[in-house]
């Protein structure tokens, strides 16, 4: 696979910087109680990877978009991920995020959730914001394009809780994928390329072949991100490894270890399945850990991530089929090799 393009880790960081100061301005304004705006700029100054405005502002500009016209978007972008961070931290009761300590661990459950709301309102005035630089008509399908995005993330994380909360083992890699294409795809991927692609085209864009390559780039982001949380390195990753095993999640490894164990490790891994979360000691975390590495789960995991990236690739060619080479259009060609390789 083609590595990335030189200057694309600045160009990342750059988009990034443009679109948390962006998201920081609205945490400024009247009406923002400290209480919101200090914990909720903690978890937005804390250095991340930035993929998503990234990706909805490069693709504008690919389109023919001047990035400033996509700031607004790329900010509720910001902000509603920062909102789905804060609460998915208190479902999963996470102890590390950005590689310092969640908001509820930090000023309290409470607090914590009160923040995530008020990041998600704050999100919906960026968006507000749009009816003045783009017009209403363009502004409403952004709007739109955000509340499917919205409820396909409810019902995505709501479907891996329940998978949890049931200790099911009867899944196959096709529910993982959509499970993730909800959960994960929507608001990851398939939302900065379909409102970048509205911004930037300025009409009624063709956004059907923003599908495909967003669904396979945002796969094979997840993996990845599930994969560094079993692997990586927590200085890197920013958050507790091994947190997705000692939640119980339905990861595409779990999945695999179930298929391809032996009947007996079968029903040791059903009844860790089954375990609540705190009787999920740390030494039977490392005993299923083990047991993956020894059947190729995270092997597999590996090549399946290089597969859907594969797809994403071929994907790529046909979203952007018709825009012309650009900075911004090989910059968003070079996330395919990002997503299966980052350590962050």
């Amino acid at each position: 696979m083609t590595l990335p393009t030189s200057g694309f880790l600045e160009q990342l960081d750059e988009y990034d910087r443009m679109a948390r100061q962006a998201a920081l301005s609205y945490l400024r304004g009247s009406g923002v109680s400290s209480y919101v705006g200090v914990p909720a700029a903690d978890y937005l100054q804390r250095p991340g990877k930035g993929l998503r405005p990234a990706l909805c502002l490069a693709t504008c500009t690919a389109f023919g978009g001047d990035v400033q016209d996509a700031l607004p978007s790329a900010a509720a972008i910001e902000l509603f991920h920062t909102a789905f961070l804060v609460h998915d931290d208190v479902e999963d009761d996470s102890e590390l995020r950005r590689g310092a300590p969640t908001l509820h661990r930090r000023y309290g459950r409470a607090l914590a959730m009160n923040t995530g709301d008020g990041l998600a309102v704050l999100a919906l005035g960026a968006l507000r914001d749009n009816e003045y630089r783009l017009g209403r008509r363009l502004a409403a399908q952004i709007w739109s394009e955000f509340d499917l995005m919205a409820r396909q993330t409810v019902d995505g994380q709501a479907r891996e809780l329940g998978w949890q909360l049931e200790g099911r083992t009867d899944l196959t890699p096709g529910d993982y994928l959509d499970m993730i294409i909800q959960k994960t795809c929507w608001y990851t991927t398939l939302l900065p390329l379909r409102v970048g692609a509205l911004i930037g085209a300025r009409n009624p864009a063709d956004l059907e072949p923003m599908l495909r390559f967003g669904f396979f780039l945002g796969a094979a982001f997840q993996i990845r991100d599930d994969i560094l949380n079993l692997i990586g390195s927590e200085a890197a990753y920013g958050k507790e490894l091994l947190g997705d095993l000692r939640e119980g999640k339905q990861t595409l490894m779990l999945i695999h270890l179930f298929a391809a164990t032996e009947h007996a490790n079968r029903d040791r891994v059903a009844e860790f399945v089954a375990l609540p979360p705190h009787e999920r000691s740390a030494e039977v975390i490392a005993e299923v850990l083990a047991m993956m590495q020894s059947h190729g789960s995270v092997a597999f995991a590996e090549e399946f991530a290089r597969g859907i990236a594969r797809s994403a690739a071929s994907a790529f060619e046909e979203a952007f089929a018709n825009v012309p080479d650009s900075p911004s259009r090989r910059f968003v060609r070079d996330l395919i090799p990002f997503m299966v390789d980052r350590e962050r």
